[in-house]
């Protein structure tokens, strides 16, 4: 294990609202996260995995067990750990330039620095022309370009996103894809993700987390051992479509159940 493993120990979060019963979320949820790993997490909605993400990034707290990065407790955020959401969460009135120097600014770098950072950023993800636009002047794919740029000006270690390509059309998903594995193996930061999408896990994952559906908790963790970049039709790419199927259906039946019982 490497001192810079985020590790996950026995965690579970429980929902206490006032006024209403107690939700359990996530129960005895342990896996840990290597340097430079990209990690996926698959399971029916309501299981846990965004709640597991806002915890990861500090925003959460636990309810049981321990998150710690590199033997340290994870007790807020840090600018080692970003999060990337489904909605790409510009602030509209800002350039995209100011969008992705925002971090930076608060940070205390000069205004310089910042405007260099977030022009090189920029052209790394292909918007290097359009650092004077407002996020509405821009398509869904690239705001979230703009998103993941933003995030990594801060260099993190760990990069975290939540479903950010759900929203965008099968093509614009497919090439999204493409461009966050070549930040991910550019920027050499560890990225978890979470995702619905049994084909997105398998393209992009060295490892695919399978929850089970609430509360949720690892079923099973099964390595992608296909070199990239994965073709569709690999008959590798068939079998693990139907594995991760079936592991998924009695999971999916459940919550299903649960959703109609409430």
């Amino acid at each position: 294990m490497s001192a810079e493993t985020v590790t996950l120990q026995h965690v579970g979060k429980t929902w206490c609202p006032v006024g209403r019963p107690s939700v359990e979320a996530l129960r005895d949820f342990s896996i840990d996260i290597e340097p430079g790993e990209f990690i996926v997490l698959l399971g029916p909605s309501g299981c846990g995995k965004s709640t597991l993400l806002y915890m990861l990034a500090g925003l959460e707290d636990i309810s049981t067990g321990t998150i710690r990065e590199g033997g340290r407790e994870i007790t807020g955020p840090s600018p080692d750990r970003g999060l990337i959401f489904q909605e790409a969460a510009l602030f509209p009135w800002l350039t995209i330039a100011q969008n992705v120097s925002f971090g930076l600014s608060i940070q205390g770098l000069g205004s310089k620095e910042c405007e260099q950072r977030a022009r090189e950023l920029l052209r790394s993800v292909g918007l290097g022309g359009l650092m004077d636009k407002k996020p509405d002047e821009l398509s869904g794919g690239m705001r979230q370009r703009a998103a993941c740029a933003r995030a990594l000006a801060m260099r993190p270690k760990l990069l975290m996103m939540d479903e950010p390509f759900a929203a965008l059309d099968v093509q614009t998903r497919a090439k999204m894809q493409d461009f966050l594995l070549q930040l991910w193996q550019d920027s050499g930061a560890s990225i978890v993700l979470v995702t619905h999408s049994i084909d997105e896990a398998i393209a992009l994952a060295d490892r695919v987390v399978v929850f089970t559906a609430r509360p949720g908790t690892v079923k099973t963790i099964v390595p992608i051992d296909i070199p990239r970049p994965r073709a569709s039709r690999d008959p590798r790419v068939h079998e693990l479509r139907d594995q991760f199927t079936e592991l998924l259906a009695d999971e999916v039946d459940r919550a299903f159940a649960e959703q109609e019982a409430l």
